[in-house]
């Protein structure tokens, strides 16, 4: 097989890198000629004192790697596959508290309880306010004429959604959208937020979290705050447990979206006829497809428990494997034409909400809902949106984020 011919010491974990693009033909080079290679890295640059890891970038090792965590750990390093060389070890382990980096039979227990805020019921349930709440953004965002569709349309329904599941008064929404942008932000210089910073975003939302707990144990209410900890006897998350979830909220029923509804506005409007066919049909096809296209989560990481082979690379215990979902969205062997965005793909098998296995995210079918929701709401309000300049890309090394994409709204 032939080494696949990248520029010197290219990073696939490097934020400069997503600042400007989602490196898909670097993917591509892999999926060719190495689909699992090892990337070396500086000593210590990733804050695991370690020197790489190893690039997973077909759809079918993707799947298996995220199906297998008694071989493939999220627990050991946590899911986050790059911080800065100056993260602590005690700084990554404190975040092992989180759902997404802990493996069965822990991670099991929790996500039997948490799931009861996202049965098919709970999420039917939010379908008539967030409607109402996505036509109200809209309408809103239309009284301006023009501004920055992430800010005005793509941040505000997610964090409405948030809000309405578990109980969050509105009214504290900014809060966690500004806690949430902390947490995420520590790579991009432009926003002056350091690892410190993100880190104190992060306690402050966990303890907001922890109070809402507390005062549901004295007060039930019903909502799924009271659901999920008002009787810890009964098997239920401790304020503690409650605090640490709202956290993972925050990013991954946050930022998620709100970036797959940026990239998605984004997609319409630089392929017209795609638009053209959505407001005219509303395919049911449509929010799945920009999930894969946006693919908003580039990367997670896992680490090796033992000695183990993966597509013909040999993984030794204790290293760090990148599982890329952004090339395995984009995998020929199993998409038609994976570079066209076509909202009327059918099958869609994308690894958009993950590769399947014990972590598989959890509010999918809410993620969906909101992108229906609010895609409806701009295709009835605002029909002629057009793009007013290019996106502002965020440096990340693992989140395919927009910053900025300014539009007028006709």
């Amino acid at each position: 097989m032939p080494c696949p011919a990248l520029p010197d010491g290219f990073d696939f974990t490097d934020p400069d890198v997503y600042r400007d693009r989602v490196p898909l033909p670097e993917f591509a080079q892999l999926r060719r000629t190495a689909p699992v290679w090892w990337n070396a890295q500086p000593h210590n640059i990733a804050g695991f004192g370690d020197d790489g890891y190893w690039v997973v970038t077909r759809h079918a090792d993707v799947k298996e790697v995220s199906t297998r965590p008694d071989v493939f750990s999220a627990h050991r390093n946590t899911s986050i596959i790059r911080f800065n060389e100056s993260m602590t070890r005690d700084q990554i382990d404190v975040q092992k508290l989180i759902m997404l980096n802990m493996d069965p039979p822990e991670h099991t227990r929790v996500r039997q309880i948490v799931q009861r805020g996202f049965t098919p019921r709970s999420i039917r349930a939010l379908e008539d306010a967030l409607r109402d709440r996505a036509g109200r953004i809209v309408a809103e965002a239309k009284k301006n004429g023009r501004g920055d569709f992430v800010t005005d349309i793509a941040c505000e329904l997610p964090l409405q959604a948030i809000a309405e599941l578990i109980g969050i008064p509105q009214e504290d929404r900014s809060r966690i959208f500004d806690w949430s942008n902390k947490m995420v932000a520590y790579d991009d210089p432009e926003l002056a937020i350091t690892e410190e910073v993100g880190v104190n975003a992060a306690m402050e939302l966990i303890s907001y979290a922890m109070n809402l707990a507390a005062a549901r144990k004295e007060c039930p209410a019903k909502d799924i705050v009271s659901a999920l900890v008002a009787a810890e006897d009964e098997g239920n998350l401790g304020s503690d447990e409650f605090g640490f979830f709202v956290l993972l909220l925050a990013v991954a029923g946050n930022e998620t979206t709100r970036n797959a509804i940026t990239h998605g506005m984004h997609a319409f409007l630089t392929h017209p006829e795609q638009w053209e066919l959505y407001k005219r049909e509303r395919p049911s096809t449509a929010a799945e497809e920009i999930v894969r296209w946006a693919t908003p989560v580039v990367s997670f990481q896992r680490t090796a428990t033992q000695d183990t082979e993966l597509g013909g690379a040999h993984i030794k215990e204790g290293q760090r494997v990148g599982i890329f979902y952004a090339s395995a969205n984009n995998d020929p062997e199993v998409f038609d034409r994976p570079e066209d965005f076509d909202i009327t793909r059918d099958p869609n098998p994308h690894l958009g909400f993950g590769g399947g296995g014990p972590h598989f995210c959890l509010g999918k079918s809410l993620a969906v809902l909101e992108i229906d929701l609010i895609f409806n709401a701009i295709a009835d309000a605002v029909p002629d949106i057009a793009l007013s300049g290019d996106p502002r890309r965020l440096r990340s090394a693992w989140l395919n984020g927009v910053k900025e994409l300014r539009v007028s709204y006709g």
